[in-house]
């Protein structure tokens, strides 16, 4: 994969820290020792003390907090710890489904492997709330605002209600091909690709305190892949 550069996706600036845009399939901590190159790594080639303070899944693209100093990094995680930050994401689904503010409020165990379940014995508590923002003969995207911050807290709950995300194959979803939505559109012999190469998940938007206690909002441009994807929905599944 080839990354844009890192000085590219940053979109707010000052001496505490960073906010940037994720690409997707960029790894915002190490995976693996010596292994592929991650968010975290070129941020410290950017400003040596940075620190990652929350995550995205692999192929999450969006909205990134980085601290540049311990102090900061404290401050961004209590906020983030306290449900202080406000987050928005944005999500397409299959199937249509009408959200109007719903909350989903299931626990979530995590089984480890990089594996959750909804456990209401043994899991953390869990709410996220949806609401559809656009609807399409087969698809439908919707605005997921986690009030906590489980591992796969919102691929879950959607699959919960029946809205997978799209192209999330572990969790129900299925990848979108645009032999589905276009009338007459034809296969060549080649195997046909997917739309997206992933899940379709971005972290839209966030809301948080600065270290000089200024409330700031930052929202993140869709990715390509997200952008096409949603195109061609408005165009051929509208």
């Amino acid at each position: 994969m080839k990354f844009p550069k890192f000085e590219d996706i940053i979109l707010y600036e000052d001496s505490d820290l960073l906010v940037v845009n994720k690409p997707p399939f960029l790894s915002s901590l190490d995976e693996r020792e010596g292994g592929e190159i991650n968010l975290l790594r070129l941020a410290k080639q950017y400003t040596p003390d940075a620190q990652i303070c929350h995550r995205l899944d692999k192929e999450t693209s969006g909205l990134l907090i980085i601290a540049k100093t311990p102090e900061a990094y404290r401050h961004i995680s209590m906020q983030f710890e306290h449900r202080k930050v406000n987050k928005i994401y944005h999500a397409i689904v299959d199937g249509t489904h009408v959200f109007d503010d719903l909350l989903v409020d299931l626990p979530i165990l995590n089984v480890g492997k990089g594996n959750v379940v909804i456990s209401r014995g043994e899991g953390k508590r869990a709410e996220t709330w949806f609401k559809s923002l656009k609807y399409f003969k087969h698809y439908t995207l919707i605005e997921a605002k986690p009030v906590t911050g489980r591992m796969h807290q919102i691929r879950i709950h959607l699959a919960t209600q029946k809205a997978s995300i799209t192209g999330d194959k572990m969790y129900g979803g299925k990848p979108a091909f645009l032999s589905h939505i276009k009338r007459g559109y034809r296969l060549t012999d080649e195997e046909e690709q997917p739309i997206m190469k992933r899940f379709a998940l971005h972290a839209r938007q966030l809301t948080f305190t600065l270290l000089s206690g200024e409330e700031k909002t930052i929202a993140a441009d869709y990715p390509k892949d997200f952008a096409v994807l949603l195109k061609l929905l408005e165009k051929n599944d509208a």
